[in-house]
């Protein structure tokens, strides 16, 4: 999957939150998108999701074979983890995963019960969500991005709420699940970034 910028832009009202961004996403690669707090990663995110349209310029999707995908099919073919984004917490974490499933199937060869055990939430897998601490529930959100069979994997600062040990898992995560995938990564926290090819620095398109 090739995410291409076309010269986007994207404002609010009349201020500019990024412009001219002429930036290639290939498949297989990782990329961090870098700057300080409230300077227009996640809305840059959310333009590459089609989540939000830019106001000049083009996103455009493109599968292996060098078809496009058109603005409404795009989101059959990426899964995202957000502080924006809540998860369902009357809903056991057994529950979310099946119901999320149903949408975007998880990757092929590994069951939910075995996800929640790499995930640390075993003991936790019938309990509502409702009753998770901060951490837990962001636990439930990387695995049901991650373990999504999806070519495209959009983090918005993951690591929000995660201890030492939670980053870790993160790490741990990527790197035996979503090597083959187009990664792109939103934040200014190094260690959420570390293992990023590539870097594009918002502050670039002011």
């Amino acid at each position: 999957m090739t995410i291409e910028l076309q010269d986007a832009g994207k404002k609010f009202n009349r201020d500019w939150i990024f412009r001219h961004v002429s930036f290639t996403f290939s498949a297989s690669t990782s990329y961090a998108i870098t700057g300080p707090n409230g300077s227009g990663k996640s809305t840059l995110l959310q333009a590459i999701a089609m989540a939000l349209r830019v106001n000049e310029g083009k996103c455009i999707w493109q599968n292996g074979t060098g078809q496009f995908i058109p603005e409404d099919q795009v989101h059959q073919y990426l899964s995202i983890v957000a502080p924006y984004l809540d998860v369902i917490e009357e809903m056991t974490a057994t529950e979310f995963l099946h119901f999320h499933a149903q949408f975007k199937p998880l990757l092929p060869g590994i069951s939910i019960p075995a996800i929640l055990e790499k995930i640390g939430l075993a003991q936790s897998a019938h309990k509502q969500i409702r009753y998770y601490s901060s951490g837990m529930v962001q636990r439930v959100k990387l695995a049901q991005a991650i373990f999504s069979n999806t070519p495209v994997l959009l983090l918005d600062e993951p690591c929000t709420n995660l201890d030492a040990e939670g980053y870790q898992l993160y790490h741990d995560l990527i790197a035996d699940y979503a090597t083959s995938k187009t990664i792109i990564v939103s934040s200014n926290d190094a260690a959420e970034i570390d293992f990023c090819k590539k870097r594009i620095a918002i502050t670039d398109y002011k």
